[in-house]
């Protein structure tokens, strides 16, 4: 028979035959500010980026939301107004992207369905293809979110730093 210690030290080094790297802990590629400078690509659109763990989705603030077909597609056309934040001034971006998908979103004022599109946004010298969802957010000081989905890939927020990096990607 087997002695309780002996028990208990097989127990654990069948666990970690079954989990290879689940005693492993990586510290992330890199850790981010909750609040960082982006810029979407092609557009070269520099703007705040507000990195939201709260957040599911990542989202972006679009005025003038206005939908079409293109072809049998949905689609969308919005602007984006913001304080470039590379030259301080405010500019007004007009986009064209296709809808994905519609996604239903609860808040304090009640649920609504939101178009998700396609944007590449440059953190850093990545460039990340992620979907955001629009919706006019008013004079936002962050206009565009960066939720968990997208937080998953790019690396861990510190909340006590803000603008640890420039966006450096080169146009796609």
């Amino acid at each position: 028979m087997l002695d309780r210690a002996t028990k208990w030290l097989i127990a654990v080094a069948i666990s970690l035959a079954i989990a290879p790297g689940f005693a492993e802990t990586k510290p992330p590629a890199k850790v981010f500010g909750w609040v960082e400078e982006g810029q979407i690509q092609p557009e070269k659109l520099s703007l705040k980026i507000k990195l939201d763990t709260g957040a599911l989705t990542s989202s972006m603030d679009a005025k003038n939301l206005e939908w079409f077909e293109k072809g049998s597609e949905e689609w969308v056309r919005f602007n984006v107004e913001v304080k470039d934040s590379m030259t301080g001034k405010m500019t007004n971006s007009s986009f064209e992207r296709k809808v994905v998908r519609n996604v239903k979103i609860r808040g304090a004022g009640g649920a609504e369905r939101r178009p998700v599109v396609m944007m590449k946004l440059c953190i850093g010298s990545r460039m990340y293809d992620e979907e955001f969802s629009l919706k006019d957010r008013g004079k936002m000081n962050y206009p565009v979110l960066i939720g968990r989905s997208t937080l998953a890939r790019i690396g861990a927020v510190d909340a006590s730093r803000t603008f640890t990096v420039e966006p450096r990607c080169d146009t796609p």
